[in-house]
């Protein structure tokens, strides 16, 4: 496998956009810490905490598919500039929040910015990555993400003891419209127009791909909705998480708040070995064996029963131990589908990928807008911070099932599926 300088221009993109994946999860989940703050603040209910939550998912679901269309028609360079913008504007406004209404209007247009730039990010990727790099490259992009998740309650922890839930909000938008000049200036549409790139890099990437003028909408969605399924219920698993487990160690285990920080970060840094664990070993399965259905459906149902298993336990006890092993095995294995996850649609629609990769982040999207709202409605009813969990197996078991529906080694061409048998990498050179 072909390796890359660090100062290349194929590593500073990738780079690029690992810090844009790590500010957009800083942005998403800055709120579930700050919530100590601002729910105690405007005296909300966990229904209401979970409604902040999830506000942000409802034009994050109307701009995926939307702005995957955009960055493939357009280019990744004009919809990342706008998007960052966007969503750096809408993080200040979420500091300047007076109340629950003016919270959920911050957070819904944090959606609406941030809702085309992973589906912008993998039509970049289709460009500028290697076939047999694209899991590694969405691993480690995805890995960078949770490290935003990781860092995130100490970090707003830190600022809001010392400054306010409001002061965290600002430095994070602070970041934000940083890496929207920066990246105006290292990133071209073309990896042939960049000033850095070498003849040597261009040998090995993906021929140029005609912009998609006339997508066959109809097609492509029956083609990516079992990928999108599979992707609502870890996604289900993944905004359970992201919204509650701050609150889970601080609540249910009666921890001190900087404790749960700790503990939070501990658990999300899981997810960071998982990505790029995942991104790895789903290229080296590909290498080894040639197999798409291998490396990336048999892969992503193999994490997928391991996440069902780790969580199962932390039904039946309360020990704060065991259910930190239980969250953080189970984030970790969750997490180790991202790289096969995300690879796919470059694998199945490589001409619409932008727009392949958002149809298949609808099923995240979607299950953002529920997952903490019916968490928080069960916490509210129950008081039992174990049971919204329970969920999460339960979806799980689904996705081991409809993982092998996926069908990656069939690429879509214009409406017409054609099978593609890949040899092993080593003998295609």
């Amino acid at each position: 496998m072909k390796r890359y300088r660090p100062t290349s221009a194929t590593s500073i993109v990738l780079v690029m956009l690992c810090v844009m994946y790590f500010i957009t999860y800083l942005d998403r989940v800055n709120v579930s810490t700050a919530a100590v703050g601002f729910g105690k603040e405007f005296k909300l209910s966990h229904t209401e905490v979970g409604l902040v939550f999830s506000a942000f998912a409802y034009p994050y679901l109307v701009f995926q598919i939307i702005g995957g269309w955009v960055s493939d028609r357009f280019g990744a360079r004009r919809t990342l500039l706008f998007c960052g913008a966007l969503w750096g504007f809408a993080t200040l406004m979420t500091g300047m929040a007076g109340g629950l209404a003016s919270l959920l209007v911050a957070r819904l247009l944090l959606g609406f910015g941030e809702g085309a730039t992973f589906p912008a990010a993998t039509s970049a990727m289709a460009r500028w990555v290697a076939k047999e790099r694209r899991g590694f490259a969405q691993g480690i992009t995805h890995a960078a993400s949770r490290i935003g998740n990781a860092i995130a309650p100490a970090a707003i922890i830190l600022i809001l003891s010392h400054y306010g839930w409001r002061a965290s909000f600002y430095c994070c938008a602070a970041i934000s419209l940083v890496w929207v000049v920066v990246w105006s200036l290292t990133f071209t549409e073309n990896p042939k127009d960049h000033p850095r790139i070498t003849a040597e890099e261009l040998a090995i990437l993906p021929p140029p791909k005609e912009r998609a003028a006339n997508v066959p909408w109809g097609a492509l969605f029956r083609r990516m909705l079992p990928v999108t399924v599979v992707y609502f219920c870890y996604g289900w698993t993944l905004w359970l998480f992201l919204s509650w487990i701050p609150q889970y160690f601080l609540h249910s285990q009666h921890v001190q708040l900087q404790k749960s920080a700790i503990f939070s970060s501990v658990v999300f840094f899981s997810g960071v070995i998982g990505d790029t664990l995942g991104g790895l070993v789903t290229d080296w399965l590909y290498e080894r064996t040639g197999s798409l259905k291998r490396a990336r459906s048999w892969m992503v149902s193999i994490c997928m029963l391991c996440t069902l298993a780790a969580l199962i336990p932390l039904m039946f006890t309360h020990d704060l131990y065991i259910s930190i092993a239980c969250l953080a095995s189970g984030f970790f294995f969750a997490e180790m589908t991202i790289g096969p996850m995300w690879a796919i649609p470059m694998d199945i629609a490589p001409q619409y990928s932008g727009t392949a990769s958002g149809m298949m982040n609808t099923g995240s999207a979607l299950a953002a807008i529920i997952s903490p709202v019916v968490g928080g409605y069960l916490i509210d009813q129950s008081g039992n911070w174990q049971l919204p969990f329970a969920g999460s197996i339960l979806l799980m078991a689904v996705g081991v099932v409809l993982a092998f529906r996926m069908q990656p080694e069939s690429r879509f061409t214009h409406g017409v599926e054609s099978s593609e048998v890949a040899a092993p990498l080593g003998a295609q050179r």
